[in-house]
């Protein structure tokens, strides 16, 4: 059975004018950045360098650019597979940018150019850079995905079976127009598809000529639930016909990422290792970031909290100034939570009754839906971060009793506590905070602890920053 070809715009054709586009800007980024360095007002912030003039500093702009590139190249940019994924690719823009400074600026202390590498011609130059490739990258996504062009760029998926687990996988891949999946229809492989919207291309009795003769490119399997002989087969046809093949692991419902394949003996094992955020390295950086961010965030906030706690006692002189909560946090242990009050005194006599403040809550202060609106009643929660009961950034802890009629409701809400609670979060610069959907906030808080980096923290803070108001 012929295999199916690959398609080369996809694969090489677009990838290699995206390559040759990276070029270009790349070099007229760093071309750009010697001039704000040596000819603009910039320059003043940095040290004289001995023949300065563009000709000496050429050889340095070219190797700038090809250190840069290949930065790129090793995140993966240039995979076919990363054409529509706009975000994660600008993600990798940035994290590639941070390497190319750090290689760069090393290779300066190593090696002796002659005229030296100006670090503020780096750090300027990256900026600039980085801002190019953005707007390059931008007008180059907004080509591929006009409607004669998508098409040929999606991966084409067929789904084998059907469940909820192949419906919930659908409903993601449908929320953009621009997905770089499109799901093209069900096999039925002997337990039925007559649930399932989407088109039925076949059984799996066909699967090879449904393959090629629906140009597929990826199957998905909707469980595994499937005689052993009749798994092997499916998989052999796959490989001839050069077909990716997934699952849905309905078996590993969370901490998908950190499935891992190991040997007991001579035996594979599938399981779940560690996860990033739990080794020792990662938790000591994450809490020296933590320590320094809270020191700073206490001494610029003071005067902010100093001036909103002078208005909550013009308004409630009765109350204190400071609200403090029960919550539970790392390792289901509970800690108080402190807050600028925002309600009436009398208001947690019925703050069991809503898991979160209803919009326009009759017990608020004036100022108080203010400060909820910015978010800034919770500028005390600086002092729990240097305590050590919360992190800059995670998963919003919640009360006892709440935790209890949660975790009874909602699948998968207690492992959320196995990494310290935070002041923000995913869940929450996605809009997911105050009165939202609580199974979908749960599932971004998942994905946050399978997903854990120092350099997905410090997106979710940039994010913070740019969402800080609270729409709810």
């Amino acid at each position: 059975m012929p295999g199916a070809k690959p398609d080369t715009l996809r694969e090489t054709t677009l990838p290699a004018l995206l390559l040759g586009g990276d070029l270009v800007v790349a070099f007229a980024g760093l071309s750009l950045g010697w001039w704000l360095r040596y000819h603009s007002a910039l320059g003043l912030l940095g040290l004289d360098v001995p023949d300065a003039r563009f000709a000496a500093y050429l050889p340095l702009v070219i190797m700038g650019v090809i250190f840069l590139v290949a930065a790129f190249a090793q995140q993966g940019l240039y995979d076919g597979r990363m054409l529509l994924r706009k975000q994660q690719s600008l993600n990798l823009l940035a994290r590639g940018t941070v390497f190319w400074v750090v290689v760069y600026l090393a290779f300066s202390l190593v090696i002796k150019f002659d005229p030296p590498i100006s670090r503020l011609f780096v750090i300027i130059a990256a900026l600039v850079t980085l801002l190019l490739l953005g707007l390059w990258r931008e007008i180059f996504y907004r080509v591929l995905t006009r409607p004669a062009l998508l098409p040929r760029l999606q991966r084409r998926v067929a789904l084998l079976g059907w469940n909820p687990a192949a419906y919930g996988l659908v409903q993601e891949m449908q929320k953009g127009p621009a997905h770089p999946y499109a799901v093209v229809g069900c096999i039925d492989e002997g337990s039925g598809v007559a649930d399932c919207p989407l088109p039925r291309l076949g059984v799996v009795g066909d699967l090879g000529t449904v393959l090629i003769s629906e140009r597929i490119d990826v199957l998905i399997a909707a469980h595994l639930d499937i005689p052993a002989d009749r798994l092997r087969a499916i998989t052999a046809v796959c490989e001839r016909t050069y077909v990716e093949w997934k699952v849905v692991p309905a078996a590993f419902p969370i901490f998908l990422t950190g499935l891992r394949l190991q040997t007991v003996g001579s035996v594979p094992v599938i399981g779940v290792e560690d996860l990033a955020i739990s080794r020792l390295f990662n938790r000591a950086a994450k809490r020296l970031i933590d320590l320094t961010g809270a020191l700073v965030g206490l001494i610029v906030s003071t005067p902010v909290i100093a001036v909103l706690a002078a208005l909550i006692k013009a308004e409630s002189p009765r109350g204190p100034v400071f609200f403090r909560q029960t919550r539970i946090g790392a390792g289901h242990q509970e800690f108080t939570l402190y807050k600028l009050r925002s309600m009436r005194p009398d208001a947690e006599a019925s703050d069991h009754l809503n898991q979160s403040t209803q919009k326009n809550d009759a017990r608020l202060l004036r100022i108080g839906g203010w400060m909820r609106r910015w978010n800034l009643d919770e500028l005390p929660q600086y002092w729990n971060v240097l305590c050590g009961d919360m992190s800059l950034v995670g998963p919003r802890p919640e009360r006892p009793h709440h935790v209890e009629q949660l975790s009874a409701v909602i699948p998968h809400y207690l492992p959320r506590h196995l990494v310290k609670p935070g002041m923000t979060g995913w869940a929450q610069v996605n809009g997911l905070r105050g009165d939202t959907d609580l199974a979908e906030r749960i599932r971004y808080d998942i994905f946050y602890i399978e997903n854990w980096s120092l350099w997905f923290d410090g997106q979710i803070l940039l994010l913070t920053f740019v969402r800080w108001r609270n729409g709810a």
